[in-house]
């Protein structure tokens, strides 16, 4: 669906409805979500929806011991004219949600992700990934949550 451009505020945003998963010790680990498809990308709808964004593969996976944090994974798109950047992200049902990158067995803090024109990000096991905290117990397997992904 085209969105037109409207004065956008600074941050525009994008949502993904994310389906839910339970964790298990190595299961989808090193696998990389399937290339977006017409029917699980994203809808871009609203005054706020960043135009030539799109999402797609969003999947939550919950911690298999409760406090513990989970994990996001998809893969978001630029089919616009310009560079973007992905400055934050929300997760309903987290207190908190932050992007991070795994590299050579560590972990960091990703505060910002440039994405050119033509681009896609992926967000998967072993690498790029968004990390949520205090997972709400009223997310279950099989359920969804909302993520936002603010520009």
């Amino acid at each position: 669906m085209p969105v037109t451009k409207r004065n956008l505020p600074p941050h525009a945003s994008l949502v993904l409805i994310c389906s839910v998963a339970l964790m298990s010790m190595v299961a989808g680990c090193g696998k990389t979500p399937d290339s977006p498809t017409e029917s699980n990308e994203a809808t871009l709808s609203g005054p706020d929806a960043k135009p030539g964004m799109v999402a797609s593969d969003g999947k939550l996976v919950l911690p298999i011991v409760a406090g513990r944090p989970g994990a996001v994974y998809f893969t978001v798109r630029n089919d616009g004219a310009e560079p973007v950047t992905l400055a934050g992200v929300h997760v309903s049902g987290a207190a908190k949600a932050e992007m991070h990158q795994s590299n050579g067995g560590s972990m960091a803090k990703v505060d910002s992700l440039p994405i050119d024109p033509g681009a896609s990000m992926v967000f998967a096991p072993g690498g790029l990934h968004v990390m949520v905290f205090d997972v709400s117990p009223d997310l279950k397997p099989g359920g969804k949550a909302e993520l936002t992904l603010t520009f």
